[in-house]
């Protein structure tokens, strides 16, 4: 392979642009390119199967962590100080080249195609709307002021599914025109402004991606950064720029097919067999929620009518640390309880697409008015054992037998403390102006 050399109207760099880029390909390679040997651990051992999409998602979202599982600052402080060294090393070791075009241009191959696979990875599970899904029967239930703010966004989002699909077109529209060199540029375009508004969001709203999102900036802005004083040039000042005319030459057979090859297999990994298994798992249902199904004609939310704990009756009050408020069963096996209780509210706050429903914190992560269980159902005897799924409280377990009768469930056994309790729940026939709005939508009415 052969590459075109500076000439007259291309000038040799400068030694401060040279010492420039030498920081920038360093810093670069080292935050696009893996370099922990569990990436290729869990690259080699991919499923193919259902969770494909599960497993590209979580290898797309890699950057290099030195220090605990988070994305930090920290990180990126470490990176460029290797960086930093590497310059000092590769300028004494390298003084005579003039130019790195040819660098340059693989470095900016390299970011291309880490950020198309970075967006694409967000961008399908937004355009088959599972990020941010419809709110729960118990976040339903819940007032506004018991969500933290990043939940609240979340919310707002998944409320809009035809706007998050919306987001994820953008999302992928500008992934795919940065597989192409000539429109890499109108790519960086739409993809800059969308992800400062998801830094900002994050930000804002207290989200945990938002050194994630800073970083995919950076690597917009290199790209960008190339054509942007030609255009500032061409478009602000009216005056004539000079073309790119850097480009390799692929003389052997080998390396051209072989080109062809790698880009047409990311094409079909990341584009299309990624969107597809993504569609698939958005026809199974959103990937925030359990998968197992709850107790059958359980769902819907409960008045407390009678609790009593040891045997004493507790009349209804909200500010009654023990009595239960009310009661939530949703279609999968999560019973949430309302009471005046204290909750350490679980503050996840970052994209994670779990395969086991314990994992699964998304209905009740953010939230502070309501304990979550998940449980299991002994049809046999009528028992349900209750496992808080809130990480703060994973030793609080309850034993309860139920008796099922119409509009009514009446649950006895103990409670997370040992105690006895005997609570009656009566079935409420409520309706959501969310549902109402959405078949209003069908028919042209509305009826609450």
């Amino acid at each position: 392979m052969s590459n075109t050399n500076p000439t007259p109207s291309e000038p040799a760099w400068s030694r401060t642009e040279n010492t420039l880029f030498r920081f920038v390909f360093i810093y670069c390679v080292i935050q696009a390119i893996p370099l922990d040997w569990r990436f290729y651990k869990n690259l080699v051992s991919i499923d193919w199967g259902a969770s494909y999409y599960r497993d590209l998602f979580n290898l797309a979202r890699y950057a290099p962590h030195f220090f605990g599982p988070a994305d930090t600052f920290i990180n990126w402080a470490i990176v460029a100080l290797i960086a930093l060294v590497g310059t000092i090393v590769w300028t004494v070791r390298d003084q005579k080249r003039i130019a790195y075009d040819q660098l340059y241009y693989w470095l900016r191959v390299i970011v291309r195609y880490r950020l198309a696979v970075a967006i694409l990875a967000y961008g399908f599970i937004k355009l088959f709307p599972m990020q941010a899904p419809l709110p729960s029967l118990s976040n339903l239930n819940t007032p506004y002021g018991e969500f933290t703010a990043w939940e609240l966004f979340s919310l707002s989002l998944g409320i809009t599914p035809s706007y998050e699909s919306f987001l994820g077109i953008v999302e992928i529209l500008g992934a795919l025109l940065l597989l192409n060199r000539k429109t890499t540029v109108i790519g960086t375009l739409i993809i800059l402004p969308f992800l400062g508004n998801v830094a900002v969001s994050n930000l804002a709203y207290e989200g945990g991606e938002y050194v994630y999102s800073l970083l995919l900036i950076t690597f917009a802005l290199l790209l960008f950064s190339f054509d942007s004083i030609r255009l500032f040039r061409l478009v602000s000042l009216e005056k004539p720029a000079l073309p790119n005319r850097f480009k390799p030459v692929f003389t052997e057979s080998w390396q051209q097919y072989g080109r062809l090859a790698l880009k047409g297999s990311f094409v079909f990994f990341a584009v299309f067999l990624y969107g597809y298994k993504t569609y698939a798992a958005y026809k199974t249902g959103p990937y925030q929620f359990p998968k197992t199904p709850g107790l059958p004609g359980a769902a819907g939310v409960y008045d407390v009518h009678t609790f009593k704990l040891a045997g004493e009756t507790l009349p209804y009050s909200k500010t009654d640390s023990v009595r239960w408020q009310d009661v939530v069963f949703e279609t999968w096996n999560t019973i949430s309880i309302k009471s005046n209780r204290p909750v350490i509210a679980d503050r996840s706050n970052t994209e994670q697409i779990q395969i086991n429903d314990a994992n699964r914190t998304y209905e009740q992560a953010g939230t502070t008015g309501r304990h979550y269980y998940s449980y299991q159902v002994d049809s046999t005897n009528h028992i349900l054992t209750l496992t808080n799924r809130n990480p703060n409280y994973t030793n609080e377990t309850l034993t309860l037998r139920y008796r099922q009768e119409p509009n009514q469930l009446v649950l006895s056994g103990l409670n997370e403390t040992r105690d006895s309790v005997y609570v009656v729940l009566n079935k409420l026939n409520k309706k959501y102006l969310l549902n109402e709005a959405a078949k209003a939508g069908r028919r042209g009415t509305l009826t609450l």
